[in-house]
């Protein structure tokens, strides 16, 4: 019997996402896998980087951002990113996202392809989310989080099964982390949780000490 690739689920996932319906006013949530061209993006990057059924210690970020995944599809992985690194062509812009920039420097460390061997770069909520035109994150409202709640719980577990290592997940960023840690309570797959400070916040408060942080992930990652 062929078992399904760990890239050929996520890849079903993300191509399967529906907007919720009945969202409040002033609240957009975009499904960048609407595109045709977003959906050809997955299909190369899950396909090259996961064609196999490994499992991996997976990273949890809060939810896309418009010029990052919001755009690409790819989690914390701008169009820039994408073409340069990852060696996938597209035609998205060049826009440069501040986490995505972050988080390049540490994949790059690792090498492209050792690291999405070992790791799994998600979202909470893996849609993206905006008010006025700027990026929200599902958890500034608790109403929004209510209605989102069960789901991002849904979503979880559908992940889940990609092939997730269970003994540890990665939170980005320190409120996030509370959240996947109710999350987690409730479902209770993951053993241990740890979080690192967001690649946004480091490179838009905290650039002076970028070398600080970096060094703070690489410990973290290596030690898995």
């Amino acid at each position: 019997m062929n078992s399904k690739t760990f890239g050929k689920k996520a890849i079903d996932f993300y191509l399967g996402l529906k907007r919720p319906i009945n969202f409040p006013a002033k609240i957009v949530i975009i499904n960048p896998y609407e595109e045709a061209a977003v959906r050809e993006v997955t299909k190369s990057f899950y396909n090259k980087f996961f064609n196999d059924e490994n499992k991996r210690v997976f990273i949890f970020g809060i939810n896309p951002g418009r010029f990052g995944s919001g755009l690409t599809g790819i989690n914390f992985t701008d169009p820039v990113a994408l073409g340069k690194y990852c060696e996938i062509q597209n035609d998205l812009g060049n826009k440069r996202e501040l986490s995505s920039q972050f988080v390049y420097e540490i994949i790059n460390a690792f090498g492209v392809k050792n690291f999405y061997s070992k790791f799994f770069i998600s979202a909470i909520y893996p849609l993206a989310i905006l008010k006025d035109g700027k990026n929200y994150n599902f958890y500034d409202d608790k109403g929004i989080y209510k209605y989102l709640k069960p789901q991002i719980i849904s979503y979880i577990k559908e992940q889940i099964e990609f092939g997730a290592n269970d003994k540890l997940v990665i939170s980005l960023g320190k409120k996030n982390f509370l959240y996947l840690k109710e999350i987690n309570d409730e479902i209770k797959i993951f053993k241990r949780i740890e979080f690192l400070e967001h690649p946004r916040f480091i490179m838009q408060y905290r650039r002076k000490k970028l070398d600080d942080f970096i060094k703070k992930y690489m410990k973290l990652l290596n030690s898995v």
